[in-house]
């Protein structure tokens, strides 16, 4: 029994606020998991107007937390910008066996934390965490050469 199991959220009571369609092109997706993160108030009112961005963050395990690194937070304008950093590292909530669960994968391959999305439900920021491995060049090269097959497969149906 899966002591972690939450009550699934349905995906349209979920604003989904980023997503890291570059991660998906880039690694092999293996395992997803949901971590809160820890903000200042100034920094929500950034993300619930979308001024947030993924590309190249990643997470981390340092001194048994899980942590969130390069995740760009626009100031927010109307707040004290100067005291803000926008790509500080920020923390990442999880349970304590899960964190270790995913700390034993990172070590035993060679595997990463990337952050897929960020989303809010109800008043809550909540980031979408994937283990991944990276693809090389010719797995990269095979993914586009399926994708142009199926459209070629796609056009031909739509003529008959």
């Amino acid at each position: 029994m899966n002591k972690f199991k939450k009550k699934s959220v349905p995906e349209e009571d979920k604003i989904i606020i980023a997503q890291n369609r570059k991660a998906l092109r880039d690694f092999f997706i293996l395992n997803t998991y949901e971590a809160g993160i820890v903000l200042e108030g100034c920094e929500v009112k950034s993300i619930r107007n979308h001024r947030l961005n993924l590309k190249d963050s990643y997470g981390r395990i340092r001194n048994d937390e899980l942590l969130l690194y390069n995740m760009h937070i626009s100031p927010y304008s109307k707040s004290r910008a100067e005291d803000i950093n926008p790509t500080k590292t920020r923390k990442l909530l999880m349970h304590r066996r899960e964190i270790d669960r995913i700390a034993g994968k990172l070590i035993d391959r060679s595997l990463t934390l990337v952050p897929l999305r960020v989303y809010m439900i109800k008043n809550k920021v909540k980031v979408e965490l994937a283990l991944a491995k990276g693809k090389a060049k010719r797995d990269k090269r095979r993914n586009i050469q399926n994708r142009e097959h199926e459209l070629e497969i796609k056009r031909a149906l739509k003529k008959y």
